[in-house]
């Protein structure tokens, strides 16, 4: 049967709708990243046409391209329309290149931690080039939420009635002189948190050790977790921190990336503490 015109423009975008999500499901059955060369030739097209799917797609925040070899894999955003993928899966996994990396560049420990039962655990740690981990983030380790840089950005979750029951249950314990131990405290620091979109522990939770922790954020917006780097105080002084700072920040938005988060769609998700 002849096609008419009309059926030449339904077809078209079917047949190119089938392609793109060819490379997803190739994508999802792959264990490491793919080479563009590889990718177009399991989904039987040519290079320059999968460039072209693979850009859409990366554009959307679906696919991310690995940069140390080129190599192309399916981001977390996939939890947005699949329910049964998980966004925190792996987020170890994600984090670790970019932990080695900021430690590198701050020469200091970085860390990835988030929220188990109002307190703060870390689940990753990578020691600077030249330095010890700080005892409260070594892997596994507990941490107050109210004094932590991590702690204050899982804060952002929070409303305020979840403050007052945090405070309630977990108490707010000096630790040193510069712990935050009032709620009225606690709730202007959330606010400057909020604002700038990372958090401090200016020696709140050890004495003689600052750390600056960034927000990792899932497909929701909502903040999952914090990357993290910690040091001792005469060497984390201001200039350094605000120097490396916007690497911090890099690396966490990386890492949120993977996990499938879009700043253009979501401005700062996370529910506000009052």
């Amino acid at each position: 049967m002849r096609k008419t015109a009309g059926d030449e423009k339904i077809t078209r975008p079917n047949q190119s709708s089938e392609k793109l999500l060819n490379i997803l499901e190739m994508l999802s059955e792959q264990e490491e990243p793919v080479r563009l060369q590889d990718i177009a030739r399991l989904v039987e097209m040519n290079t320059s046409t999968a460039l072209r799917f693979i850009t859409t797609l990366q554009k959307k925040g679906y696919v991310a391209q690995d940069f140390d070899t080129g190599r192309y894999f399916l981001t977390y955003k996939i939890c947005a329309v699949a329910s049964n993928v998980s966004s925190r899966k792996g987020l170890r996994d994600i984090s670790v290149p970019f932990l080695r990396s900021v430690s590198h560049i701050f020469n200091e420990s970085a860390n990835i931690a988030e929220e188990h039962d109002m307190s703060v655990v870390y689940i990753e740690a990578v020691a600077g080039p030249k330095t010890m981990l700080m005892t409260t983030q070594r892997i596994g380790n507990i941490a107050p939420m109210h004094c932590t840089g991590v702690g204050k950005l899982l804060l952002l979750n929070y409303t305020e009635p979840q403050i007052d029951h945090l405070i309630a249950t977990k108490g707010m314990t000096r630790f040193t002189d510069h712990t935050l131990t009032t709620k009225e405290e606690l709730m202007a620091e959330l606010e400057q948190v909020r604002r700038q979109d990372y958090a401090f522990d200016n020696e709140e939770c050890e004495s003689g050790a600052r750390c600056i922790a960034a927000p990792v954020r899932d497909f929701t917006g909502k903040v999952i977790a914090g990357l993290s780097v910690s040091g001792p105080a005469t060497r984390m002084t201001d200039e350094h921190i605000y120097d490396k700072l916007p690497f911090l920040l890099d690396a966490a938005q990386q890492v949120s990336f993977r996990l499938g988060y879009d700043p253009g769609k979501h401005k700062h998700a996370a529910g506000k503490a009052g």
